[in-house]
């Protein structure tokens, strides 16, 4: 048997309880589409759907901080078309989309407070934060196109578009890359898009092996783009060699937003109709390794990572987060 085999074989003997976090107004079921873990603010950004709120939750206490001013609807609140359903932080504050609404809102993570507002040209699905331009992206697969703003701080502060970025097809999900100056995307079916941040183009399009593509996560430092399928799987791709296959893994159905710790190396992958959590170790190589599968809840299709080598996964209908401690070996 091999170091890696050894280590697999150990981390399988591992068990996971999860904790939970029961979020403000999560009873009646939350309407959960995105999760992140800010390093740059060291909370975990939940948006949290149609109770008006992105919540903000300290990873070490579970202590919650809310930021109200959003769209709010009446329970049951289980699917995600409603207010607050993706956010991302930068520049010190917070970018959260308003899906109901149809605007992109600035907020003041401190004062816990809506600083300004903008219309957006279509329905939204996904905001992040491009540091490497210092602007605001917002995927919109309506139009196939991504909305861009920059932030202005001021008395007002404002939000302006900077324009759009026309996509191929539809775009889903969207990551980051700040050193290398490109974002990642994935059509719904079968493809990953590579976009050049500085000329706002499509710079590469590389099959991804998966007949539904959903969502995505990185590592940087080595180069490899995750992405998770909706038939119950995940896919490793080398961005540095043309997008490349480096590794595949069966996972539960109805895989939605995947997350990944850089620090253990442990790429985590939700599954919906599964009702669990899979986790998977990422080689040297690239090549995914089955470390364990945990049970969480009916529904629950994402997942966000922290520093602490900690999982949260949320539970749409009963507006919680579960907390599952990564007992794993690191694969790095």
């Amino acid at each position: 048997m091999n170091a890696w085999a050894i280590v697999v074989a150990t981390a399988l003997t591992a068990s996971a309880a999860p904790s939970q976090i029961v979020l403000p107004d999560g009873a009646g079921g939350i309407g959960f589409d995105d999760l992140r873990f800010s390093d740059e603010l060291h909370r975990l950004i939940v948006p949290a759907g149609r109770t008006g709120r992105v919540d903000l939750v300290d990873p070490g206490s579970g202590a919650i901080e809310s930021v109200g001013g959003f769209s709010e609807a009446a329970p049951p609140g289980r699917g995600h078309e409603e207010g607050a359903t993706s956010a991302d932080a930068g520049q010190g504050r917070v970018f959260a989309i308003d899906r109901t609404e149809r605007t992109l809102v600035a907020v003041d993570p401190e004062a816990k407070r809506i600083v300004t507002r903008a219309k957006l040209a279509g329905d939204p699905d996904y905001v992040r934060w491009v540091g490497a331009v210092k602007e605001v992206w917002v995927t919109e697969p309506g139009r196939k196109a991504i909305e861009t703003f920059r932030f202005e701080e001021g008395s007002p502060a404002r939000l302006t578009s900077t324009g759009s970025i026309t996509m191929p097809e539809a775009p889903e999900s969207l990551v980051v890359d700040p050193a290398s100056h490109r974002a990642y995307t994935n059509t719904f079916h079968d493809e990953t898009i590579a976009i050049d941040v500085d000329s706002r183009s499509v710079a590469a399009r590389w099959p991804n092996h998966c007949r539904g593509a959903r969502g995505l996560a990185l590592d940087a430092a080595r180069g490899l783009l995750f992405v998770g399928c909706d038939e119950g799987k995940a896919v490793a791709l080398d961005v540095a060699h043309g997008g490349t296959r480096t590794g595949e893994a069966k996972a539960g159905d109805g895989v939605d937003v995947i997350a990944y710790s850089p620090r253990l190396g442990h790429l985590y992958v939700p599954a919906a109709q599964g009702a669990n959590l899979t986790v998977l170790g990422v080689g040297s190589r690239g090549e995914l390794v089955p470390l364990g599968t945990l049970a969480t809840a009916p529904e629950a299709h994402c997942a966000a990572a922290d520093d602490r080598g900690n999982v949260y996964v949320c539970d749409p209908q009963k507006g919680r987060l579960l907390v599952f401690r990564d007992g794993y070996p690191p694969s790095r």
